[in-house]
């Protein structure tokens, strides 16, 4: 007796897609309201971190590397990649604030000390 294949359904018309990319909006306004509010710098790197993830989940899985990469666990080279992209931009970016600000960490002023 054959066994009936499931018929595949494409990633973005799946519950799974839907949720992932309901994720990556939600992550996206939430790193948008981040830079409205000028809220401190971390917390707009970590937001764009994760929608850089998300956002390349999004395209693995819509081009269906997950089942055509079975016997390399794409999960660890991806964030192994990511990660690596991450502490050279992190050791870039101190390296340039060392250099042109030696005297001491960078101080936020309200605008209305500006005026």
């Amino acid at each position: 007796m054959p066994t009936l294949k499931p018929k595949h359904r494409p990633f973005c018309f799946s519950v799974k897609g839907h949720v992932k990319i309901l994720r990556l909006a939600l992550s996206v306004t939430s790193m948008t309201f981040f830079i409205i509010g000028q809220a401190p710098e971390p917390y707009i790197v970590i937001t764009g971190f994760e929608v850089t993830v998300i956002f390349f989940f999004i395209i693995l899985y819509m081009l269906r590397l997950d089942r055509l990469i079975a016997c390399l666990f794409w999960p660890l080279l991806v964030f192994g990649i990511l990660a690596g992209v991450c502490c050279i931009a992190d050791g870039v970016l101190i390296y340039r604030k060392l250099l042109f600000n030696p005297s001491g960490p960078y101080q936020k002023q309200a605008i209305h000390d500006k005026i």
